[in-house]
């Protein structure tokens, strides 16, 4: 009884602040807000330019090697229950980013320019 009540007033609350923050503001662009910014000086080009495809494997690649780090945080906790395991384990991680790497630097993923 008290679940349905807590959702039933979470659900009217999120929905009026959606409706309220959906009607509240003004918006009312003109060309100079439309207008691409740049330190006060006239737009030289395009402010929609595509990104390179590398840029982005970069940033996926960084993305993995950072997560090495969340893999790797609770091992010094985990000592406590099986040192040896924990230290397999740990090795295992490290040897499969390692192979990762290798293999994206064999074929060429990390080279910026072509």
């Amino acid at each position: 009884m008290i679940i349905m009540f807590m959702m039933t007033i979470t659900t009217i609350i999120s929905i009026t602040l959606i409706i309220i923050g959906f009607w509240l503001p003004m918006n009312n662009p003109d060309s100079e807000k439309l207008s691409p910014y740049e330190c006060g000086f006239d737009p030289l080009g395009s402010a929609r330019l595509p990104f390179s495809v590398r840029f982005f494997l970069v940033a996926i690649l960084f993305l993995l090697f950072d997560l090495e780090i969340a893999l790797l945080l609770p091992t010094p906790w985990a000592t406590q229950m099986l040192p040896m395991n924990m230290l397999i384990w740990s090795i295992i991680i490290l040897i499969l980013l390692t192979l990762g790497l290798i293999y994206e630097w064999m074929q060429g993923g990390l080279e910026w320019a072509e």
